[in-house]
């Protein structure tokens, strides 16, 4: 019957949403129990109010989140540090078999065309902006990672979960007691003597 003191903060569609236990105003966040046998509806704002609930921190997954972000960015360096070596290798290969006066006059003629310089620094602008744009989207996946998920009520809140689960299952086996047949007293067939 009891269920440990333990909810996971989850997310259900807005068109779900449904009044917070707690302000009886509508949310789409749900604390539920990790064996599923509690679950109630809850403003994200109550969440950070310590007097209703304490985020339970897993300092091994957030440990573990972090290596696994670091490795990730170790892995982008070192790409993008060998992406610049090959071109830059391309570079000096370029520059031995060719003449030097035959490429000052090619940068000459790219330095004239307008148009095309242009164009390359438009490029440039679109990869930095889409740059940006990864980023800000990492920013966003670190935030909503970093909020709590875990909770444990406070004891007085826990209690009343506990005392209105009990409560249903006792209106449960009323309502089962009813429809038997054999609950209520028969009318007595023999008569009185």
């Amino acid at each position: 019957m009891a269920f440990p003191n333990v909810y996971t903060h989850r997310k259900v569609a807005e068109t779900k949403a449904k009044s917070c236990d707690i302000c009886f105003k509508l949310s789409s966040s749900v604390l539920i129990t990790p064996d599923n046998k509690d679950w109630f509806y809850v403003c994200p704002a109550h969440l950070k109010d310590s007097g209703f609930c304490t985020p339970k921190v897993d300092t091994a997954a957030i440990e573990a989140r972090k290596k696994r972000k670091l490795d990730e960015e170790i892995e982008r360096v070192k790409k993008e540090y060998e992406e610049k070596q090959r071109k830059k290798k391309e570079k000096q290969e370029k520059g031995q078999s060719g003449d030097n006066k035959d490429e000052k006059e090619e940068k000459k003629d790219t330095d004239d065309k307008p148009g095309e310089d242009g164009k390359k620094t438009q490029r440039k602008t679109n990869q930095g902006s889409k740059n940006d744009a990864d980023a800000a989207a990492r920013v966003e996946e670190e935030n909503t990672e970093e909020e709590p998920r875990v909770f444990e009520l406070r004891s007085t809140f826990y209690q009343q979960r506990l005392n209105k689960k009990r409560q249903a299952e006792i209106a449960r086996r009323n309502r089962e007691r009813l429809q038997d047949p054999t609950f209520f007293p028969s009318v007595p067939k023999n008569l009185p003597s």
